[in-house]
């Protein structure tokens, strides 16, 4: 079923059960008439199989994945103390937006991707103006798309360089890269999220453990692996920013680390296919409360034993041997991480196409074709655009500020305005509310229009100073040859 349409803002009262507190649903109002998009369980395709522990390792695969390779070389630029304070800021924010958007899905059944949430939100703040909600649906929906398919391009490319490291450049990265694509692609295209919880678990253990080793590691060396091998030399660590930072290198690291945890808009499917919903919200605290104890751990061990001398990806930063090592244990957790990417980014256009159809559900013809034409459309847009913008750091940033921002943050601010209509002239407490979260939602779309500056011009920058190569080309991009 669609999600349902409303002539009049005032329509939505006719569709309003209260909820009381301490029921299943969030508190606030709940809107009838709305079906799940799966149908509570017709068809032939069961899809709300989902309990909330693998909703959690699916949330920490999805989260804990190719961002957090980046921290370290992100903390070069902003200093131990001012990283540390803004990987706990983004880090709670990002889980309190999660949190409003699963409050948001709660009281909409249809709901489900931000485009819909979108969508509802236009048609509550603008007295049912139809067509201004259609055009901010789709502009959501381009915008949720594209976040997905720069996701799958920073994921893919983490797994290439994989290949190269372990391979030591076995063979031209181009070809690195579409062996990737084919082989992540091929894995998201198992359908249901329920039967890539193994593949979850056994990404995250991998990640995390090649990550560890590496932190370990770093950790047990006199020196910095890629610093002189003898003499005295500058290690680079630094309580502070610093003195050669610029506003768009400083902005494009704190955009990396906002990244790393940033991508809350692709939880909300998720609630689609779990079996009791309201446990959605045990799944992301458990998720998120990992989430910022080992960023902070990782990110400031690695650069307090590596400073300047730091890679990005981090899993180099040990040395040749280490890097192999690494390598080799993370790419199952690359793989994963890759596919969660591929898959929300499909399954998104899959309900888009498909929805109010019996084919969603069956295993017609028509839904396999539909579906793995999502899967491998999705992942080889990310395999293309990895390969036209080939730096890892780079390309974190960038889906912070083109992708993560507006949905991620502006968006989630939106709909608590749209849950709260009364706050602007409410009691103190739901006044100082609802100034807190008209900040958020500047602090969102200056993320977005600020961060996409400072990441172009950064962009910019590495190509000026022959710091990256073209695109499209076979050279190594895990540094391999030259170790």
């Amino acid at each position: 079923m669609e999600t349902p349409t409303y002539e009049k803002k005032e329509d939505y009262a006719a569709n309003v059960i209260p909820v009381t507190e301490g029921s299943d649903s969030e508190k606030g109002q709940a809107y009838t008439g709305e079906q799940e998009v799966f149908g509570g369980g017709a068809g032939e395709v069961q899809f709300q199989t989902l309990g909330w522990i693998k909703a959690a390792v699916f949330f920490l695969k999805m989260t804990f994945a190719a961002g957090v390779l980046s921290i370290p070389a992100a903390l070069l630029q902003l200093g131990a103390v001012p990283g540390a304070l803004i990987i706990v800021f983004w880090s709670s924010l990002n889980t309190y937006m999660a949190f409003l958007q699963g409050q948001f899905k709660l009281r909409h059944n249809s709901v489900h991707t931000v485009t819909d949430a979108a969508y509802i939100a236009c048609m509550q703040l603008s007295n049912g103006r139809e067509r201004l909600s259609a055009i901010i649906r789709e502009i959501t929906n381009v915008i949720y798309i594209l976040t997905w398919v720069i996701c799958a391009g920073v994921s893919s490319f983490g797994l290439s360089i994989a290949f190269n490291a372990v391979t030591h450049h076995g063979a031209c990265s181009v070809v690195f890269g579409f062996v990737a694509y084919f082989i992540v692609a091929t894995v998201a295209s198992i359908r249901t999220i329920e039967k890539l919880g193994w593949i979850s678990w056994l990404g995250f253990l991998s990640i995390a453990s090649a990550i560890f080793t590496v932190t370990i590691a770093v950790a047990l060396r006199d020196r910095p692996a890629a610093a002189p091998a003898t003499g005295d030399f500058d290690l680079g660590f630094s309580a502070w920013p610093v003195e050669t930072a610029t506003f768009s290198s400083a902005f494009a690291a704190a955009l990396a680390i906002f990244s790393s945890s940033a991508n809350t808009s692709g939880y909300v499917p998720v609630i689609s296919e779990m079996k009791r919903p309201q446990d959605y919200f045990k799944s992301v605290s458990v998720c998120m409360l990992w989430i910022v104890c080992s960023y902070l751990a990782i990110g400031l061990t690695v650069f307090y034993y590596c400073g300047q001398w730091t890679t990005s990806p981090s899993l180099g930063s040990a040395g040749p041997t280490i890097k192999i090592i690494a390598y080799g244990i993370a790419i199952p957790g690359l793989t994963a991480g890759a596919m969660i990417c591929v898959h929300v980014g499909a399954k998104s256009c899959f309900v888009r196409i498909l929805r109010g159809s019996p084919h969603l559900t069956s295993n017609s013809k028509t839904h396999w074709a539909t579906w793995l034409g999502c899967t491998y459309g999705i992942g080889a847009a990310g395999w293309i655009l990895s390969e036209a913008v080939p730096f890892f750091g780079s390309l974190v940033s960038l889906v912070g500020a083109v992708g993560f921002a507006p949905i991620g943050v502006v968006l989630p601010a939106v709909l608590w305005f749209c849950m709260h209509p009364g706050a602007r002239n409410g009691s103190r407490k739901m006044k100082a509310a609802y100034a807190l979260h008209m900040l958020i939602l500047v602090l969102g779309i200056f993320t977005c229009v600020a961060g996409t500056y400072a990441v172009v011009q950064s962009i910019v920058d590495q190509y000026k100073n022959g710091q990256v190569g073209g695109a499209f080309q076979c050279a190594d991009n895990s540094g391999t040859v030259t170790e």
